[in-house]
């Protein structure tokens, strides 16, 4: 009986069998045509993608992947040094942890991008966009930004030094802590900057626009800064010795607390500047447009001191310091000395005296 039933069964089981199985492959080639369609469609208009996907990472050196749609792609951990990346979009992508060092992002699209911990070192990214761009921490040494924009970008703690910065944009980035050490940023765009702390040792500013930015703390030893935009700056507490700011302006600057020790302020104005508690040894200010009496009263000192004509500077030890104008000296000419004349010779010695008469 119960292999009669058996026998009964199996011609059922065997069909539906079959039907499932026509069903799942139906199912698998509608799914495939519904993945392909996208990317088909693009490839049709002519438009060149690398496909989305959750994270990829490994080795990409020196690939070519210029003008290619890499949007919102997570790349963890990848290497891509010397990668051709010339117009990539690569707008809100992740690149966390990777390497692009020496990579060619040249006009590339790195908006809203995210890039913690990434290493771009010697990367050209010569009129890249970088709007918006998350990038703390990341490692920018050597690399050209030539005309790059990262107005509005998060770059706190990220390494600039020895990088091309001429013509960039940085207006309203979050720059805490950066180190622009030797970077050159001529003519750059800094304006509303938050730069608290921020080092410009050594760095080139000739022309650059610091307007309204916060460099509270910052560092600006042995700059080159002629012609460099102060104005409305908060300069509380920084460092700009040794340093040289001819024609520079400071109109309206919070100076107060700052060091400006041996630097040249050649035609440097300062008109509505806080001076308070300035530190001004050895600090060129003969040719400095702009400052009174009253600003300097809030500052200190020293010998080397060179105030404008007219006005002093009191010693940081309290002492007050009139510096008045070098007059020039009458020139002196060597004239060879006259030897002296020789000694007078010795008296000679008086004669003798002899007792010739003597009384009894």
């Amino acid at each position: 009986m119960q292999a009669d039933v058996a026998a009964g069964l199996q011609p059922f089981a065997q069909g539906t069998t079959l039907l499932m199985s026509r069903n799942f492959r139906l199912l698998t080639a509608l799914a495939a045509v519904l993945a392909i369609a996208p990317i088909a469609g693009r490839a049709v208009a002519g438009e060149k993608e690398v496909r989305r996907q959750d994270s990829f990472g490994g080795s990409c050196v020196k690939c070519e992947l210029s003008g290619r749609n890499m949007s919102g792609a997570r790349i963890i951990g990848a290497n891509f040094s010397g990668a051709m990346l010339v117009g990539a979009n690569l707008r809100d992508a992740k690149f966390h942890a990777s390497v692009f060092a020496g990579a060619d992002l040249t006009k590339a699209d790195l908006s809203d991008a995210a890039m913690s911990g990434a290493n771009f070192s010697g990367a050209n990214l010569t009129s890249a966009k970088m709007r918006s761009t998350e990038a703390n921490g990341v490692m920018f040494g050597g690399a050209n930004l030539t005309r790059a924009d990262l107005s509005d970008a998060e770059a706190t703690g990220a390494n600039f030094r020895k990088a091309i910065l001429i013509n960039a944009v940085m207006r309203s980035a979050t720059l805490r802590g950066v180190m622009f050490d030797s970077a050159d940023l001529s003519r750059a765009t800094l304006t509303d900057i938050e730069a608290q702390g921020a080092n410009f040792n050594r760095a080139r500013l000739a022309g650059t626009n610091l307007r309204s930015a916060d460099l509270q703390g910052a560092v600006f030893t042995k700059a080159e800064a002629n012609g460099a935009m102060f104005q409305d700056a908060d300069l509380t507490a920084a460092s700009l010795n040794y340093a040289t700011f001819t024609q520079a302006s400071f109109r309206s600057a919070d100076l107060s607390n700052a060091n400006l020790m041996g630097s040249n302020f050649d035609g440097a104005d300062f008109r509505d500047a806080d001076l308070s508690h300035a530190m001004l040894q050895g600090a060129d200010l003969s040719n400095a447009r702009g400052l009174n009496q009253d600003q300097l009263d809030e500052a200190c000192g020293d010998s080397r001191t060179r105030a404008p004509r007219g006005l002093s500077v009191r010693g940081c030890n309290g002492v007050r310091l009139i510096m008045r104008p070098e007059t020039p000296r009458p020139a002196m000419r060597m004239v060879p000395a006259v030897p002296a004349a020789p000694p007078a010779p010795p008296a000679p010695p008086a004669e003798p005296r002899y007792l010739t008469h003597v009384e009894r």
